[in-house]
Parts: C-alpha cells; structure tokens; sequence
C-alpha cells in the first residue's frame, strides 16, 4: 500500500506565501503609506481651493533612516467636496528597520476627505522585495540585493480610513519566484489585521513538477497568525489534495507550522492511491518539511493499482529526510504508515491467476514501512489479529481461510503484494469449503507463503499443532483430529503433511508416524515411518472370526495409505495386523474397517502368515500356521483364502497346495481367547499333504478340525507310506491320530488299515 505524499510540503508553503504577499501588499497600500501620504495631502495643496502641482514629491525619514517616499508626477485637489487625485504614483517602503524596498505604483487615485476613502482608479502595482543591506542614504536607488521579490496587481481598490478596510471585486494577480496566482474579490481589515479572499483563489508554481492550488475563498489574520481555506483543492503532477475547510499555522517568518484539513479530506496519487478522511493534520519541520501526517474520523484508503483498501479511524503518516538534491533543497519520503483503532487492510487477487484469493487483514493497530522506491517492505500488528483468505475462482467460490493470532508480521514482494505472514501466539486456523465441515487447527506460531503470482503457496504451523475436523457424512464414525510438533498446509493439492509425533485420530481410527500426510477434501491419509495403527469403538460380531471381537484392531507398517470414507487402509513394508490372539504379517496389508476384510501380499521369501487354533473332539487344542504370498479374508463368510504357494503347518502335519481356503468358527462357538478356532481347510491344485511318514498328493484336499479327517480328491490321488505301501482311488481319506485310510473308487468303497501294498 504506497501512500506517499511527499510535496505537501511545497503545497502548504506556496500557499501561505502567496496569501502573505497578498497581506502585506494591502497592508503596505492601504493601511500605511497611502494613509500617512493622502491624510495630509489636502493641508499641502491647499482644501479650500482648486490647485495643480506639477511632479509632487514626499518623504519620512526617523533616525536618519528613510521610511518610505511618495512620488506622483501631479497631484489635483478640487475645492468642491475636497477630493484630492494623484497622477502616476509610485511609493517606496523602506521599513522601519530599512529592511524592506516596496513599491506601490499605478496611474491613478483618488482621496475623499470626507468620507475618508482612497480609491484607485485603474490599476495597482505592488513590489514586496526584501533589502539585506538596509536604508540609510538619501538616495532612493534600489539595493543591489534584493531577497523574494514579489509583484502584486489589482484594479478599484477602496480603502477606508473610517473602518480600516481595504476592499476591491477586481482581481488580485500574485507573482513569485515559484509561483503565481489570481482571486477575485477581497477585503482586509486593518484594525483586526485580517485579509478575506471572497472568491475563485487560485495558485499556479513553477518548476519541475508544479503544483495548482485552487480555494472558493480564503482568509489569513495576524493575531493568531492563522491562514484558512475554503474548499481546497491542491494538484501536482502525481498527487492531488481535497478538502472543504483548511487552517494553516504561521510562524513569525510565514512558515507553515501545522495544518488542519476538515470536512471529506481526500489525497490521491499517480500510482492510483486514495486516501479519504474527515480529518487530517499535518506537522512540520523547521524548513516547511512534513514531519507527520494525521487522517483523523474515520479513514478509508484504496489503491487502484495493487488493488487494495481499507479502513481504520486514525491513520498517521511519519515522514524521514530523503536528502539533500545537487540544488541543495532537501525532501522528504514517506517510512512508516501506522493506521489504528480498529483497521482493515484488503488485497484483491492479480489477474489472469491459475487460483485467485483475496486477502484481508484486520487489527486494532498496523504499522506498515516503507522504502526508498514508495514500496511497501513489511506490515505487523500492535495486538491480536485475524487474516481471511477467500478463493474466488469457478471452481473454489466460497472457500475461505481464516486465522486468528496475538501478533501478524507480513513481509511484500515486488507490487506490494504480499510475500510472507508470520502469525505468533496462540495461532487458530479455520478453513471452510461449502458442502464440508469446516477444518479447525491451533499452533504456537504460523507462517503463510505466497506465490509471486499473489496464490498462498504453503501454511506451516509449529508449536503444540491441533487440528479437528467434523464429519462429512452421518455415516462417519466421527470427525478427525491431529496433534504435532509441526504441520505444513499446500493448497494446491489440499494436503496438511504432519511431523514430530505426529497422531491422527479419525472416527476410531488412531495413527502415529514419523510424518503423516492428510489429503483433506479427499479424507486421505499418507503416513511414513515407524506406522503404528489402532482401530478402536469395534462392536462385537458374534458371526465372525478373525475380527470378530470388539478388541482393538492394532496394524503396523512402514508405511500406510488410508481412505477416510471408504475406511480402507494400505499398508506396506513388514506390516502385522492383529486383534487379541489373531496375527496376520505380510509385506502389504489391505484393511478394511467397516467391512472387516484383509487383504495381505507378500513373496516366496517373505510371506503371508497366519496362525489357528484347532481343537479336535476330545479338547485337545493345537495351532496351524499358514503361510503363502498372498491372503484375502472376509470376516462376514468366516473365509481366509490364501494363495500363491501355501504352507499349511499343523502338530504332526505339513500340507501345500496352490491355493487354500480356511473356514474359522464363529466367534459366538468358541471358548477359547486364543487365535480363531479353525473349522476345516480346502486345498486345491497340486495338493501335498506330508504327516510323519504318510504322504498324500490330489488336487482337491478337504481338512476338518474336529476329527482330523483328510479327503483327497481329483485326479486319482494316491496315499504312501513306507510300511503300508501305495494306495490309489477317486476319494482317499485318512485321519491324523490313526492309521485309518478309506479309499473310494468306481462308486465303491472299502476302507483299508495298516495295509502294505507291494509293486
């Protein structure tokens, strides 16, 4: 925001120049040397009779200093009514002190005795020059330094000796070094020692960059030495000034001291700046330099260009020398600009942006700096305040980002817009997307980066981080909250990537990680390193198995991928799933929560392994230990299929096949708190089954728990061992805690024991 204002110094010192010019010039005519030279006129040139006299001459001298000559080539008084005219005037003002060389000139006047009136007829010239050497020779030739030569002229000047006014309706013309400027219509009152300028007040500087002040009418006294403006309107080249009524401060030498503009105070710029204001106040320097500058009742300032404003009830301006130029004038620019009392400052996105937001920022008090090029370099809060963030694109209308924080520094880029935004102390971040809940976190600090663009690039927060959102859905489990030492937001992809301890809970779902990645508007869930998993508020499905239990579900990995809404969980690298006694270990296990399914991967070398419970009918219980690459499970049918190469280990057994599928008991059937009760196994494709020295090949195996029973199947399957021999049929069954082999064929069947059949 580059609120610069940096020639109202030239401004204010132009116009309380020309308004003293002005002053003097009257007081000079009008109140002293016409007064003292026609007051005594008549006596000279005889009242009671008409008379001429030819190249008139007057003089006062005082300590041997010359006060000022009259000069007027005929002076004519008529005897009827007194009058008294003089003909081609010129009056020269040396001052009491002989610092002065004035002169006051014109064609013609007229003096009325009577009526204590002098009148110009025509026009009047004024010459204020300043005399560094003084007076004191009686020759009048001017001096050879003169200092701020100034030239006035007006036309039917009255001047009153009865009232002390000198008025005319004519124009005045001014002329200085710097500038020169007309109004029409004046009065000055000598006894109250004040000038009014009834109208149209207009001044005109020189120079590089000229400045025009216009006024509807003006006035300046002495005692207070206080110059005031009516409907102001000062201009320059890259700035313009309004105001309905300004009071200006003088000090002894005329220089401009304080200012006051009141009543819709408006300051624009070149660079499309505009600041507006009931009030303002301006203080200067000793060399009519703008220290300060006050808005006051109210502020509103824009800025066309960087596409900004705002608003607060004070706004203060300071000012610091930029210098001195090779001309040896010195300047100022504008430092700091501190607006308080509750301020608002507004950014607009740039144009033709890929993602556009608008930027707010408000606080009880910021003081924003400035350099050298009328850039803004920084901004900070005095207090608690709040950025929004609004996207306004077609595809992200509505979304907003809002935070809260004790203090907000904010550094700027090229174009004012803004770079950096580091928020400090008890930081709250609320983002709200229409159609989702909205999205709460709190930190220690905050600090949001911009794109050069003018697009939020990052939002980190450090410090006691918390995050909760709500629920998306009434399916839900619940809404999700995090807790880390740090966290960095990216809206490009809507991604919030947590670190240092990082814990997400989301419905019953608790994660920990070295560093956890949440996709928000999607709901998922990226977490790398030392992955630990707990799915709790589990209720009891008595039709199930291996997740059956209402115990928490915990998973490990090295890394794991998570969907909020379907409740589908990856997990790669050495995972391990379990619940109570029931353990699944694979390289990647696929979990889903709400259905209860796993799905767990691995290779020949590191496999899937399970471990069952088996209780045969007489109580005993043994475990079975399935390996395989891969496994699928379904809580619901009580069915883990595993396949890829599987090994079945059992007490006394060794099965393989290329696939197996097993059935577990219901949980609501077992007693025991172990690993899930084991019903029976089918195995098919190149089904092995090695028990001591028994062994079994088919392609269709059929295990039951209870009883021990094997029954090979498929393509003639065949049972040997080393005592018994070789057996062959369609069905082959044997058993595990006997010897017993029933064998089936050409739909008869026989059973055979301890039988050796010979080659």
């Amino acid at each position: 925001m580059p609120v610069s204002i940096p020639r109202l110094r030239t401004w204010f010192a132009v116009m309380a120049l020309a308004i003293v010019v002005i002053v003097a010039g009257f007081y000079f005519y009008a109140r002293y040397q016409l007064r003292l030279a026609l007051k005594n006129l008549p006596a000279r040139v005889g009242i009671d009779i008409q008379q001429t006299t030819e190249g008139f001459s007057l003089s006062k001298s005082e300590g041997g200093r010359t006060l000022f000559t009259i000069h007027a080539s005929k002076a004519t008084q008529f005897k009827q009514g007194g009058h008294a005219q003089l003909h081609e005037v010129n009056i020269i003002v040396y001052g009491r002190k002989s610092d002065r060389y004035d002169q006051i000139y014109g064609n013609d006047f007229e003096y009325d005795p009577q009526a204590g009136t002098v009148v110009a007829k025509g026009e009047v010239h004024i010459d204020l020059e300043g005399n560094t050497e003084g007076r004191k020779l009686s020759d009048q030739s001017p001096p050879r330094e003169m200092q701020n030569p100034i030239h006035l002229r007006t036309e039917g000047l009255t001047f009153s000796q009865k009232t002390g006014l000198a008025e005319t309706e004519g124009i005045i013309e001014f002329r200085v070094p710097q500038a020169a400027g007309t109004a029409r219509g004046a009065t000055y009152d000598s006894k109250l020692n004040e000038l009014t300028l009834h109208s149209a007040v207009d001044i005109q500087s020189e120079g590089a960059d000229p400045t025009h002040i216009h006024a509807v009418s003006g006035a300046i006294t002495k005692e207070p030495r206080v110059l005031t403006l009516e409907s102001v309107q000062v201009e320059s080249r890259e700035r313009k000034l309004l105001a309905d009524h300004t009071i200006v401060d003088l000090g002894e030498d005329n220089s401009v001291q304080h200012i006051w503009a009141k009543g819709n105070v408006r300051v624009t710029d070149a660079s499309g700046m505009q600041v507006h204001s009931p009030r303002a106040e301006l203080k200067l320097g000793a060399k009519n330099e703008v220290n300060s500058v006050l808005f006051l009742g109210g502020v509103d300032f824009e800025s066309s260009r960087q596409s900004a404003n705002g608003h607060s009830g004070e706004l203060l301006m300071s000012f610091v020398s930029s210098g001195t130029s090779r001309s040896g004038s010195t300047s100022t620019r504008l430092q700091t600009i501190f607006a308080r009392q509750g301020t608002t400052f507004r950014q607009s996105p740039r144009e033709n942006v890929k993602n556009p937001q608008s930027y707010t920022v408000s606080s009880d008090a910021i003081t924003f700096a400035m350099d050298e090029r009328k850039l803004l370099t920084s901004a900070q809060t005095q207090g608690p305040g709040q950025l929004v963030m609004d996207a306004i694109g077609p595809k992200s209308a509505g979304e907003q980002t809002t935070v809260d924080a004790q203090r907000f520094t904010a550094d700027f880029g090229e174009q004012n817009h803004l770079r950096t935004v580091h928020g400090l102390g008890a930081v709250r971040v609320i983002s709200h997307v229409p159609g989702q809940p909205d999205k709460f976190s709190t930190s220690d600090t905050m600090v949001a980066q911009f794109t050069p663009a003018g697009e939020i690039s990052r939002l980190v927060q450090e410090g006691n981080f918390r995050f909760k959102e709500g629920q998306s859905s009434k399916n839900e489990p619940g809404g999700r909250t995090s807790v880390a030492d740090r966290a960095s937001y990216s809206p490009q992809d809507d991604a919030l990537t947590l670190q240092g301890s990082p814990r997400v809970v989301d419905g019953g779902m608790t994660v920990t990680a070295d560093s956890i990645r949440l996709l928000r508007r999607g709901g998922e869930a990226f977490a790398q390193g030392n992955v630990k998993t707990t799915y709790s508020e589990l209720k009891l499905q008595p039709n199930g198995a291996l997740l059956a239990t209402s115990d928490p579900v915990h998973v490990t990995a090295h890394t794991m991928n998570a969907k909020q809404l379907s409740g589908l969980a990856h997990y790669s690298g050495d995972a391990r799933l379990w619940q109570g006694s029931n353990i699944v270990e694979a390289q990647t296990i696929d979990f889903d929560q709400l259905a209860r399914t796993i799905v767990a991967q691995g290779d020949h070398k590191r496999p899937v392994s399970s471990v069952f419970l088996q209780v045969d009918r007489k109580g005993k219980a043994t475990t079975m230990l399935v390996t395989a690459p891969r496994l699928s499970y379904a809580d619901s049918e009580r069915q883990a299929r595993y396949s890829g190469g599987v090994i079945v280990r059992g007490e006394e057994v060794v099965m393989t096949a290329d696939h197996v599928d097993v059935f577990l008991n219901a949980a609501s059937a077992s007693r025991s708190t172990g690993p899930s009760q084991l019903d029976h196994i089918i195995a098919g494709t190149h089904v092995l089954v090695q028990q001591q020295e028994r062994r079994a090949e088919g392609d269709r195996l059929v295990y039951t728990a209870a009883n021990g029973s094997f029954v090979m199947t498929g393509a003639y399957p065949v049972l040997s061992d080393p005592v018994n021999g070789t057996v062959h049929g369609d069905s082959l069954t044997f058993y595990s805690h006997d010897d017993r082999v029933v064998v089936e064929g050409n739909g008869s069947s026989r059973a055979v024991t301890r039988t050796h059949v010979s080659h």
